[in-house]
């Protein structure tokens, strides 16, 4: 288990890559057997290429559902990711298929669903977790244009999917939204992406009380630090430092693997959350937050 001792000062190239970590992450332990929770489901995974998309779809294989999982269009990094993560799910007698979209676009989000739907028939799980965040100090030199792409990456995609796949879902499917505790804690140097995560917790409520009587539910996710690529790709480009024993600060002393958000995606996308819907798991190594 990674602990805040063995994580060291390092950076990436944005948007980042498994690969490249040091050390690597966990994205499924080899204890973890699954128990045929999700056969016969597709689940459509933004961003599932790294860091706690590859684990939703990493477990979701294990637990006997198809993924279909997407990357940053144009991004040879993710390319690269992506079919790391093919290939396992391959190797374990499962089916994947990997889609380059960019998701900050309405039209490219609706060919996405269409393609999966071509490809698997249907839709029975959509988890919107691809995100991105920028280090930030001062509101007054932070740019329009940032402010709006943070937006259009981790708020209107989500839109633009829960919108395309709606139709297509039907009683016991759902949707798991990726926000943070950051959406609660709102740190000073995050103000445009906590801002967006605290969006995306008020959009899984009110998403939830919209459809709840078609029998779909809708939750989300709120990690703590998770030791992914996204952290030495904006952390470590603005400061090295700030990667350095990264998640050490959490009452448990350190960051989560990827590993232990897999199986939270497994309750909330199964039956055995069946009486759960419009809520937020708060998986943050023992914060206190509200909400």
């Amino acid at each position: 288990m990674t602990n805040k001792f063995n994580i060291h000062a390092q950076k990436q190239e944005f948007p980042g890559s498994d690969a490249q970590l040091q050390p690597q992450a966990e994205f499924i332990s080899e204890d973890y057997l699954g128990s045929r929770k999700l056969v016969g489901k597709v689940a459509l995974i933004t961003g599932g290429d790294s860091g706690i998309g590859r684990a939703a779809a990493l477990h979701f294989v294990k637990e006997g559902a198809e993924v279909a999982i997407t990357y940053i269009k144009d991004c040879e990094m993710e390319k690269i990711d992506a079919e790391w993560v093919k290939s396992w799910v391959e190797n374990q007698g499962g089916t994947c298929r990997i889609y380059p979209v960019d998701l900050r676009y309405s039209e490219e989000c609706q060919n996405l669903v269409q393609q999966v739907l071509k490809d698997f028939s249907k839709i029975n799980i959509l988890v919107n977790n691809a995100g991105t965040q920028f280090i930030n100090e001062d509101l007054a030199t932070l740019e329009d244009e940032k402010w709006l792409d943070t937006f259009a990456v981790n708020v209107h995609s989500m839109f633009y999917l829960s919108k395309a796949v709606l139709p297509h879902l039907h009683e016991g499917d759902t949707i798991i939204n990726t926000s943070s505790v950051n959406g609660y804690l709102a740190p000073g140097n995050l103000i445009d992406y906590s801002t967006t995560k605290g969006a995306q917790i008020i959009f899984t409520r009110a998403l939830s009380n919209q459809i709840m009587n078609r029998g779909i539910r809708v939750n989300a996710v709120a990690p703590g630090p998770v030791w992914t690529p996204l952290q030495p790709a904006t952390l470590g480009q603005t400061d090295p430092q700030l990667v350095e024993n990264y998640g050490g600060g959490a009452p448990m002393g350190r960051c989560a693997q990827p590993s232990e958000m897999g199986p939270i995606f497994v309750f909330l996308a199964s039956s055995d959350s069946s009486y759960i819907t419009g809520q937020t798991v708060h998986a943050n190594g023992g914060m206190m937050v509200g909400g």
